[in-house]
């Protein structure tokens, strides 16, 4: 080939009449546009086609008119409701396409004349002779040093054909520019420039062997070699693979970047496209073959068929018939634009897009979809979707439609009376008028995926108790952590080997369908979803042979059935049925084998060690992956999101613990049910601690020589009765009475059982004064309280007493406020989380893993467990965007996230336990939140509004905390621990999120390991002897007894206005402390200041004020009085 000139020469523009979106036609006052990765497609007959409809199975005739299709709006109501889902819905909505709208004018500065530059640079490039393709590659590469983009296989050095360069036909732009659906999210706009190349350059047989992708390839590099010369320092030029299509490359021309502007907003991206209609539409269809293999006898082999290759080049013929179908669209439908947008939001935030390596289903398909279904696919053969629909409509009906339509088991044909489809496992949307299968970049999985994520947000809008706009359209949930149970990086071999396959696909693709066909046979109704994950390919130089190579690895991620992850025997065919045995057999190897069950039934059956769902998890794949494709593959197994789990204690066996003290309740309850001679007849025992509803921390561990040490909170109610005293103190000494009879007649009934009576409130008379601990035998522990329902309404009644003096009637409210927490609102709450710790088995360990990150960053002090519970069961019960998490780290990223996203400030808490909550709940929920904002703007009493289906006040559990300082805390740290998951991604160490600094607090008190406990556990788990243990008798006396809480209690109460302390249990030598500073700042001196002061060290002027000597709190002093406060307690301070 000749060398190629940059000289420019003015050509005719013959089809200028034609073309009705060419550059040519582009005004500056155009609307500008892009479809994402508008890998469209086309076909001389898309005007038609606009009057066609869709058929689910065989085509069918429809002769309706698009006039009578309009009268059926009733019926097209069924798929998608009202216009809006509510008026606020649709404010939201209205509000996130204007802000979401980018401002054309300046990001696309400069967009126009650049087309139209290189429009006319493309049209100088002089033509060039054919030359054979190893003549093409040598001459271009001489010229200009670059190399052409030939897929894979390159073209054979001896092939007889030729390649060769000729002015295009056309250059026209398509996509979203000229539609204008951009959204500003995109970090760089696209806008896509196809250059139809002339039908002179190809033969009728190019669409065999590559022949055509090798001819587009020179073509594109052709034109790359013509704007190298002219494009100087304006602009860069790169290779892209169009959709991640490794039989599509492109030229993507981008500005460079200068002071004004670093980084470019746009880009332009030049696609050659095959001429319209010159390749045959049925020797292209899905079922066709179209890469001839040589067989044994060195004939032509076309069995198999090619649907991919084919696709893929229909597609780069259908970019125009595309475009008029989407243009007519938009002026049939005034909604269409806005649907298209919304799925654009939409599939963004789930991480789709056009490109393979994102599921291959990104905003072109969405709005070829929509504009498909403005014509057919709805009941009785008319459209799905009526012109009339608001967005909101259309894009709900959308999601209905890919939701309830498997499009991999029943294909639809959209107007192909002519098509063949069989059946093979991917998805097929088949465009008959254009001859494109819509979904062709789609596999399996993604498919899985997508329709998984409709049918989520279906049921999110149809919700109609609760707000669902930012699941729907905000909220990001395509990251991985959050999104999938476990994530495998599975290393691909050298030599993938496996099954030949005609169709054009890489060793990468080849190898993920393999795997993902093993482990979907392999793991079966274990998961739910198996998704494969594979690297986009980067853009590339043009001077460069090709891009990148990526690592050479694939993720599998997964998605757990929880009720099933963890099964320890999986059950085959049964013996009499030998095809499917031997089949069972070969896949499974020598892990297959022949068991008889208590039914009597012979079955082929897998056994697996007992462990945790990630250890069995772990198991199955590695075996899989050893059996089917080596030992070498299996090494490299890395598995990621398993390490959550293993943080909390005894990972394995915590479940079997609180079991153990469940059944010792029970015992503990049938021991107080069946006494005699109690005064009152026994109503119920209610468990309201942790430890009795699966959620402590730690789980409960007690023997007979190390009993519990965490007494377990019972409630016991009687029959109501007149005999109690009509006095609310008096009633408090009556339990004691009581407590002491049930004392002494449980231990009537069993000697072996201990009772102690123990004090509590001593300076609140009117709360609860005492309870009973209840040791048993085996070291099991119980506290009881007496819950007596009268003490409600002789408070009331002190509340409203307005005679009573202002403190009697505040002592009052807080001993109201602790008796519903106590005992109306945590039996309830209890009850509730105990339930759903059976209905949700991953429940109790995220709880858990979400109380000790509130404790290792020491808030656990001001945070109740309660309210804590009420977080994470928010996660299970309202897990939209997503479904209820099905593993430790899902359930307790995703809690991390909703704290971060909580506006606690405007937006209350609300869990619905029973599903009976109302919208007209949620609304007096929200109403009552706004009434606490405007009694206390300066949230100085109430914080937090945290409501369920129990308690619709939302102050049950958050009236005594936590302050606003803290609640601050809890939202910064949430948030930075969240973006430290999205920053690091699959890199992540779980364990920085739970490092805690205390270089943020002003000062650390550092305690004795003597006063914590730990020293004392380290010994007695040391016992050197048996029989020295079995003759030690347990200390009772350090039963409930935490004199570290009782240490931090005494100074809180003391500094309550001066000092806010934080302790973890996690790390017990260390309390931190905050000054308030309110408090450390300078005042006027007075008698009887709550703290010790020292003259102030102000500047003068401050002294000059009023002439007052002005006083500021007395640091050290304060310090030195807690240090004498903890004695030896206290090893020693440290300021910061």
């Amino acid at each position: 080939m000749s060398h190629i000139p940059s000289k420019r020469r003015k050509l005719d523009h013959a089809n200028s009449k034609d073309e009705s979106h060419l550059l040519g036609e582009l005004q500056p006052d155009a609307k500008l546009g892009q479809l994402d990765d508008d890998s469209g497609n086309s076909s001389e007959d898309d005007q038609r086609s606009l009057e066609h409809d869709m058929s689910t199975s065989k085509p069918q005739a429809q002769g309706n008119s698009l006039s009578n299709r309009l009268k059926d709006d009733d019926e097209h109501a069924l798929y998608a409701g009202g216009l809006f889902k509510s008026s606020m819905f649709k404010l939201q909505v209205d509000e996130m396409l204007r802000e979401l709208r980018p401002n054309y004018e300046r990001r696309l500065r400069g967009a126009d004349d650049m087309l139209r530059k290189l429009k006319a640079w493309i049209e100088d490039i002089r033509d060039s002779d054919e030359l054979s393709p190893a003549d093409c590659v040598k001459t271009l590469f001489k010229s200009h040093k670059i190399s052409v983009p030939f897929p894979d296989p390159k073209p054979d050095k001896n092939a007889a054909y030729k390649l060769g360069y000729q002015r295009p036909s056309r250059i026209n732009v398509v996509g979203s520019y000229t539609l204008n659906t951009m959204i500003k999210t995109d970090a760089v706009l696209s806008i896509d420039m196809v250059v139809v190349m002339p039908a002179s350059i190809f033969q009728e047989k190019d669409y065999l062997n590559y022949r055509y992708f090798y001819k587009r390839a020179y073509y594109l590099a052709c034109i790359a070699a013509g704007l190298q010369d002219v494009v100087r320092d304006e602009y860069t030029l790169s290779f892209k693979y169009l959709g991640g299509n490794t039989l599509h490359p492109i030229l993507v021309v981008k500005p460079k970047s200068n002071e004004d502007k670093p980084h470019s907003e746009f880009e332009i991206r030049i696609i050659p496209a095959a001429p319209t209609g010159f390749f045959a539409e049925s020797k292209l269809r899905p079922e066709k073959n179209s890469v001839r293999q040589k067989d044994a006898a060195g004939g032509n082999s076309t069995s198999h068929p090619t649907p991919f290759y084919n696709a893929s080049l229909r597609a780069d013929g259908n970019f125009e018939a595309y475009l008029k179908l989407l243009h007519a669209a938009s002026k049939l439908s005034d909604g269409f634009l806005d649907t298209c947008r919304l799925g654009r939001i939409w599939l963004r935030q789930r991480g789709f897009g056009s490109c393979m390596s994102e599921g291959g289903f990104g905003h072109f398909e969405w709005a070829a979809l929509v504009a498909l279904l403005l014509r057919g696919g709805g009941p009785k053969g008319n459209s799905l979707l009526s012109p009339g629909y608001s967005s909101y409509q259309m894009f709900k009906a959308v999601l209905q439609f890919l939701s309830t339509n498997n499009l991999a088991d029943k294909p639809v044909i959209y107007q192909g009376s002519e098509a063949i489809i069989s059946k093979s496992g991917h998805p097929m949307l088949y465009d008959g008028p254009r001859g494109q299968n819509l979904l062709y970049k789609m596999t399996p999985w993604s498919y899985g995926l997508l329709r998984d994520e409709t049918a989520i947000s279906l049921e999110m809008l149809n919700d109609e108790t609760f707000d669902q706009f930012e699941p729907t359209f905000t909220q990001r949930t395509s990251q991985a952590l959050q999104r999938y149970d476990c994530i495998v990086r599975v290393p691909v071999p050298r030599n993938p080997g496996g099954l030949v396959h005609c169709d054009h696909t890489s060793d990468m693709m080849s190898f993920g369908h393999r795997i993902y066909d093993v482990l979907r046979e392999g793991l079966t109704d274990r998961v739910r979803l198996i998704d494969i994950k594979i690297s986009k390919p980067s853009a590339w130089s043009i001077k460069s042979s090709g891009p990148p190579v990526s690592e050479n690895s694939l993720l599998v991620a997964v998605i757990f059935d929880p009720l099933n992850i963890g099964r320890l025997v999986d059950h085959g065919p049964s013996a009499e049925e030998r095809k499917k045995a031997a089949k069972f057999q070969n896949f499974w190897g020598e892990k297959a084998e022949l068991r008889r069950f208590k039914d009597g039934s012979i079955l082929e059956s897998l056994v697996w060690k007992a462990g945790s769902t990630s250890s069995i998890f772990q198991d199955i794949v590695s075996y899989l992956v050893a059996r089917h494709f080596g030992i070498e593959v299996a090494g490299g197994l890395s598995f990621i999101g398993e390490g959550f789990e293993t943080a909390l204690a005894s990972p394995g066996i915590a479940g079997k613990l609180f079991d153990v003290l469940k059944q010792a309740f029970q015992v503990f309850q049938k021991d107080v049910t069946n006494l005699e001679g109690l005064p009152l007849q026994l109503r119920q025992l209610s468990p309201i601690s942790p430890q009795l509803r699966y959620t402590s921390i730690e789980p409960p561990s007690f023997s007979p020589h190390h009993p519990l040490q965490t007494p377990a909170d019972v409630l016991i109610q009687f029959e109501g009765s007149g005999r109690w005293p009509d006095g609310i103190v008096a009633i408090q000494r009556t339990k004691i009475a009581f407590l002491l009879k049930i004392g002494a007649l449980l231990q009537e009934s069993n000697n072996i059982i201990e009772t102690r009576l123990g004090l509590e409130n001593g300076d609140q008379p009117l709360q609860n004064c005492a309870f009973l601990d209840v040791i048993y035998e085996s070291g099991a522990v119980f506290r009881l309280r007496i819950h007596n329902d009268r003490e409600q309404a002789l408070l009331e009644r002190i509340i409203k007493d307005k005679s009573a003096d202002p403190q009697t009637r505040e002592d009052a409210v807080s001993a109201m406020s602790t008796y519903k927490r106590m005992f109306i609102q945590l039996p309830l709450l209890a009850q509730s989380i105990a339930t759903h710790c059976t209905r949700f088995p991953l429940l109790s360990p995220t709880i858990r893993l979400t109380k000790l990150w509130f404790d290792r960053h020491m808030l656990s002090g001001h945070i109740s467990d309660e309210l804590i519970e009420l977080i994470v069961s928010r996660t299970f019960l309202q897990p939209y965007p997503w479904r209820a998490p099905s593993s430790v780290m899902t359930g307790f990223l995703r809690t991390l996230m909703f704290i971060s996203r909580w506006d606690w400030r405007l937006m209350p808490l609300v869990v619905d336990f029973s599903g009976t909550m109302t919208g007209e709940d949620v609304a007096s929920i929200n109403t009552r939140l706004d009434a606490w904002r405007k009694i206390d703007p300066g949230m100085n009493r109430t914080v937090l509004v945290a409501a369920s289906s129990h308690d619709t006040s939302g102050i049950a559990f958050t009236d005594t905390g936590p302050s606003k300082v803290v609640a601050a805390r809890m939202s910064a740290l949430a948030s930075s621990a969240y973006k430290l998951v999205k920053h690091k991604g699959l890199e992540l160490d779980q364990r920085s999120l739970f490092a805690a600094s205390t270089t943020d607090y002003d000062f650390v008190i550092h305690l004795s390991k003597g006063f914590t406990g730990r020293l004392k556990q380290k010994e007695s788990s040391r016992q050197r002897f048996k029989n020295l243990e079995v003759q030690s008798k347990a200390n009772l006396d350090l039963v409930g007894y935490q004199p570290v809480e009782l240490f931090l209690n005494e100074v809180g109460s003391l500094y309550t206005s001066h000092v806010v302390f934080f302790h973890s249990q996690a790390a017990p030598t260390v309390i931190a402390g905050l000054w308030n500073p309110q408090a450390v700042s300078s005042r006027p001196f007075k008698v009887n200041l709550a703290y010790a002061t020292k003259v102030s060290g102000g500047s003068g002027k401050e002294k000059e004020n009023d002439g007052e000597n002005e006083v500021e709190m007395d640091k050290s002093a304060i310090l030195s009085e807690i240090a004498r406060l903890g004695g030896d307690m206290i090893s020693r301070i440290e300021v910061h």
